[in-house]
């Protein structure tokens, strides 16, 4: 009783006494609900519970919160239902008590798919109640501070999970306590050897320091006393996975971590951080490109404060942060810090619209192990703040392109986009973005994204809306030449396409055992079934053939440059009006190559694989073709050539030269042409030129 007379008058701080009552209430309901229950400790499990409610209380969090706390195990433990707590608490709390019991154990090390269906459960229940979140981090914070009673496998496993996404999770929301505590207690359960030293190296150090700290600290406070801004001032010292984490990464000893001293300064306005600022940095020198403001640019979850480093006394680097006391609350309560200062109702912007773009990922990825991935990589990346032409800030993490400033901006913007300007001047999408810099973007209407891009974004939301676009845009390339070659099968049996029965459809269907019509044919598409086999399966058994025949009668046109699913042979070139062959190659589709290809001797006779093609006379795009220039080596011969091959509007895509002797050369081009019209006119260009001895198509 004493522990819940403790959090009443903890509670009545800042509550009403109304909901003091309504928590109390909550806590005798779970009482009866786990009478018996014990922890692994031997405690009675009502502990936990108010133990969580403590947490939060601590954070100053609502009313509905802390009975959600008490009441976070009752439906997962119990015979409890959500409804019977509907009808004794509200529907708000039986919804967040809900979200609290689905989000299950996270585990890391085994059952990876449903770790990650896990995480995506807990991102719903995010989007529909941030404090489901709450909860679920004080319930996680105290567990781990009771993990001594647990194996030493259980207690790593867990640990990796809480330093792997919860602490990460804790740093988004802005909840810096919970943060610094998670990495403590994690650290230690992971490693407890070096855990163990670590702390006592800093034990030691912390005598040595102690008078250097007292000595900076007093000469900032006279300082700021004499310039009548009141603060409080505190050394702060780093925590020990903050310490052990900047010595693996910047392979540093523990001694020169340990040089940096580090002071908050906590002020009572926004205008006394920045006059802070100028007094601390007439009182020490400021190291060049260390300060940051934070004040004027938050973080993306809402984090404020002035960044500064200088040289102090005694030549030692002081690191400062300044802020004021609401800034100081968001910095160690973060999303929390809203039911302190602010309406619930009004939340955070900056968190909503972080867990609205993980609902955006969630949406657009494959599978959930493809969504947690993209979620690690960004749950906090160090960040850069650029502007779009209409001077709105938009943070991307560190080495994000234009191309991640494009999805940022919008999924369309991304997906259309073909070029962009940095401060006015056209540079590469792969470019790496700097803070400061004004990003546009240029879009072209039929422009789609380039699978090359995933190379270089970094944000999870790119590269989800990238794969999103190249999945849906192979399932429709792979359905579409699918139709083409079921149709071209279908006619040894007498039919089309167009007149397929449906008992065909359902006969195939519990042959093959697929789920539906278009997944044979994109099956088909992608080479990894045989058109020819689908067609003689579909057809009644008195329609079966035990051959497959010599040749087709159609072959099979194509359309379009390079795509997903039909794509050209580098071997030998093909470009639109030389005779051609199709290659059915598994997993990728047709690959179309010219008749005369050496590489294709060997399956030239087997018609299902490979196939008689024809270029629709409405065939449009780009096609790279191969040749060789012999000429006579000059100074500015190959940019006379590069000259003549843009007056003839192709594009060289590669250029290598190999001298024959001292006098001639043979230059290897690989352009981008329309046709064998086009290349006519491109060689006859380069034959004009009196050097050239002669013009060629290579041949495979």
């Amino acid at each position: 009783m004493q522990a819940v007379d403790a959090l009443s008058n903890k509670l009545s701080s800042y509550l009403e006494q109304q909901e003091v009552q309504d928590i109390l209430d909550a806590y005798q309901f779970a009482t009866g609900c786990h009478e018996g229950q014990l922890r692994q400790s031997g405690e009675p499990y009502i502990s936990h519970p108010l133990a969580v409610a403590n947490i939060l209380a601590d954070m100053h969090l609502d009313a509905e919160s802390l009975m959600a706390a008490m009441l976070h195990d009752v439906i997962e433990d119990t015979g409890v239902s959500k409804e019977d707590l509907a009808g004794h608490f509200g529907s708000t709390v039986a919804e967040l008590v809900d979200g609290v019991s689905k989000l299950t154990e996270i585990e890391f090390a085994s059952r990876a798919e449903q770790q990650a269906e896990n995480f995506q459960k807990m991102t719903l229940a995010m989007a529909r109640d941030i404090r489901v979140m709450l909860v679920k981090l004080a319930d996680r914070l105290h567990n781990m501070r009771t993990l001594k009673v647990l194996s030493a496998a259980k207690r790593r496993r867990i640990a990796r999970e809480t330093l792997d996404i919860y602490a990460p999770i804790a740093q988004r929301l802005g909840i810096n306590d919970i943060r610094v505590e998670f990495e403590d207690l994690g650290f230690a359960a992971m490693y407890p050897m070096r855990h163990q030293r670590l702390r006592a190296a800093l034990k030691s150090a912390r005598g040595n320091r102690k008078h250097i700290v007292e000595e900076i600290k007093d000469s900032i406070e006279i300082r700021l006393g004499k310039e009548l801004i009141s603060a409080e001032v505190t050394g702060r010292e780093k925590h020990l996975w903050s310490i052990y984490q900047k010595m693996k990464t910047k392979r540093k000893s523990f001694r020169d971590i340990m040089d940096v001293f580090a002071f908050r300064i906590v002020v009572e306005t926004v205008d006394d951080c920045y006059r802070t600022l100028g007094v601390i940095h007439n009182l020490f020198k400021p190291v060049p490109g260390e300060f940051k403001d934070y004040v004027a640019i938050p973080k993306v979850n809402g984090y404020q404060s002035l960044h500064t480093v200088l040289i102090g006394m005694h030549g030692v680097p002081i690191e400062v942060q300044i802020r004021t006391r609401d800034m100081d609350a968001m910095a160690n309560f973060g999303i929390a810090a809203h039911w302190l200062y602010k309406s619930r109702e009004e939340g955070n912007p900056r968190t909503s619209r972080w867990v609205q773009g993980l609902l955006e990922i969630q949406q657009k990825a494959g599978n959930s192990l493809e969504f947690i991935e993209h979620v690690k990589a960004d749950l906090f990346p160090d960040e850069v703040y650029v502007f779009t032409p209409g001077g709105q800030i938009i943070s991307l993490p560190s080495g994000a392109t234009p191309v991640d400033f494009a999805y940022a901006v919008h999924t369309n913007v991304g997906n259309t986009c073909v070029a962009s300007k940095i401060n006015g001047q056209l540079t590469s999408l792969s470019e790496p973005l700097q803070s400061g810099c004004k990003v546009a973007i240029i879009n072209a209407k039929d422009a789609q994204p380039n699978p090359s891009w995933l190379n270089f974004v970094v944000t999870a939301k790119a590269r989800s809306a990238i794969r999103h676009f190249l999945k849906h845009q192979q399932h429709e390339e792979s359905v579409d030449l699918g139709k083409r070659l079921l149709d071209r099968a279908l006619e040894t049996f007498g039919s089309n396409y167009k007149n397929i029965r449906k008992s065909w459809i359902k006969r195939l269907l519990v042959e093959t055992g697929a789920a539906n019509f278009e997944e044979v044919l994109e099956q088909i598409g992608l080479g990894n079934r045989l058109a020819y086999g689908v067609a003689n399966l579909m057809a009644p058994p008195s329609m079966r053939k035990t051959y497959v025949p010599e040749e087709f009668e159609s072959p099979i046109m194509i359309d379009t440059s390079d795509g997903l699913i039909i794509s050209y042979a580098r071997c030998c070139h093909p470009i639109p009006g030389d005779p051609i062959l199709g290659h059915l190659s598994p997993g990728r589709g047709l690959v179309v190559h010219r008749e005369s290809c050496k590489n294709l001797n060997e399956i030239r006779t087997n018609v299902e694989k490979c196939m008689a093609l024809n270029w629709s006379p409405r065939v449009k795009g780009d096609f790279s073709v191969e040749f060789k220039v012999e000429l006579t080596s000059e100074r500015g011969i190959i940019a006379a050539l590069a000259a003549r091959i843009s007056e003839s509007e192709a594009t060289i895509q590669q250029i290598s030269i190999k001298e024959r002797d001292a006098h001639s050369s043979v230059v290897d081009l690989v352009i981008d042409v329309k046709g064998r019209i086009h290349l006519a006119n491109v060689m006859r260009k380069i034959r004009n030129l009196k050097q050239v001895q002669r013009v060629y198509r290579t041949k495979n």
